[in-house]
């Protein structure tokens, strides 16, 4: 009988260390990834280019991974947002192939994306907030609420070779990640 009781002690710490572990990684992850994309909290709430992506040949390092496994048919602009001191403008230029905005919460939860064809060809353009956070002064631009202060906002454009790359290089001069 003793034995038994050791083995459902064993099982209960074993679920208990999972679910720590489903619960507590995507946090974890995140944070990581955001202080990777804003240099150590240096450079919040402004976007960051990625260079073009240049194919990796199998078992060697790769030459441009600021993310995992990037298409290299994209330009990829990421900005870590901080909603800790009021509203953020967000806004990605008019594009004229496939673009799209979306958003992370700080558990990696996707919680909102817009592309080129629900903008019908114009910029995408939000202003991001939490909660109460007043939003006045930002007439006319689409309000969305974040879940969390802190997360990521990231850009894709549809650009396969180096001269649409070079288009989306001055594309992104467009683009806006800042304050309200």
């Amino acid at each position: 009988m003793k034995i038994l009781g050791y083995i459902l002690l064993g099982a209960l710490a074993a679920i208990a260390a999972h679910l720590f572990v489903i619960f507590q990684a995507p946090n974890v992850i995140m944070n990581r990834a955001m202080d990777g994309a804003s240099f150590g909290a240096t450079q919040i709430n402004q976007w960051r280019h990625a260079p073009r992506a240049t194919p990796t040949p199998p078992n060697a390092p790769p030459e441009t991974r600021g993310i995992v496994r990037p298409s290299t048919d994209l330009a990829y602009s990421i900005c870590v947002f901080d909603l800790s001191k009021g509203p953020v403008r967000l806004r990605a230029a008019p594009w004229d192939d496939y673009v799209s905005l979306s958003l992370y919460a700080a558990n990696s939860d996707n919680f909102w994306k817009q592309n080129d064809r629900d903008a019908g060809g114009k910029a995408i353009e939000i202003v991001l907030a939490r909660k109460g956070d007043d939003t006045a002064g930002a007439a006319g631009i689409a309000r969305v609420e974040s879940p969390t202060a802190k997360g990521i906002a990231l850009i894709r454009r549809l650009a396969p070779d180096a001269a649409a790359f070079a288009r989306a290089e001055d594309a992104r001069k467009g683009d806006i990640c800042a304050p309200l």
